[in-house]
């Protein structure tokens, strides 16, 4: 569930003015522009046992103090994965957050990850306008640079999103299509569920 809206990110003074949301592209057309690269595709990690904010106490580097993903999730990554793959959407680099559930759900669905702290949450349960604006100052520059070879995809988290798009994603599992300007701006064009891939092959 949301834990900030982009009316709270407004008042705050945090909303990116080159950030733009477009109606929901449909499906196909959202897949056809991914096939032709350049794109970035922000997927919130696959499915966790539950549901749970762990960012205060978990160690990064230690899965015993994290949510990891439940067997459904370890489904769901490599299925998404494959589907990306049969759809001849072409992947560039692929990189993730510290968190495990995160790492995890790149490397079963890309067999390849470099992880950045830059994507991870701020430690903290009740976010201030600094921890929103350090999650934000971490995920934009990423997501508004023009890929160098097929797409850009990252792994990463709910609230890191939120915070720079004023998006929640969900479920876990959701991806969404990132035309970044390559001039520190982007715009959302929509949203693929984790089960909508297979659909579209």
């Amino acid at each position: 569930m949301s834990r900030f809206s982009s009316a709270i990110l407004v008042s705050l003074g945090l909303a990116l003015p080159t950030a733009s949301v477009a109606a929901d592209m449909p499906q196909e057309d959202l897949i056809a522009a991914l096939q032709e690269g350049g794109h970035v595709i922000y997927l919130r990690h696959a499915q966790t046992e539950r549901d749970y904010a762990d960012q205060v106490e978990a160690v990064l580097g230690d899965c015993g103090t994290q949510r990891v993903l439940s067997a459904a999730g370890w489904a769901q990554a490599k299925s998404i994965g494959e589907a990306i793959e049969a759809l001849d959407i072409p992947v560039g680099d692929v990189i993730s957050s510290e968190y495990c559930r995160a790492w995890q759900t790149a490397d079963l669905a890309f067999g390849r990850f470099e992880m950045t702290d830059k994507l991870n949450f701020a430690p903290a349960e009740d976010y201030t306008d600094a921890d929103i604006a350090m999650m934000r100052d971490g995920v934009t520059p990423l997501i508004s640079q023009v890929p160098k070879t097929g797409n850009l995809v990252i792994v990463g988290h709910d609230d890191p999103f939120e915070a720079t798009t004023g998006i929640y994603p969900e479920p876990q599992g959701v991806a969404y299509v990132i035309a970044p300007d390559g001039d520190g701006g982007f715009e959302v064009m929509g949203r693929i569920g984790p089960d909508d891939w297979a659909g579209a092959m």
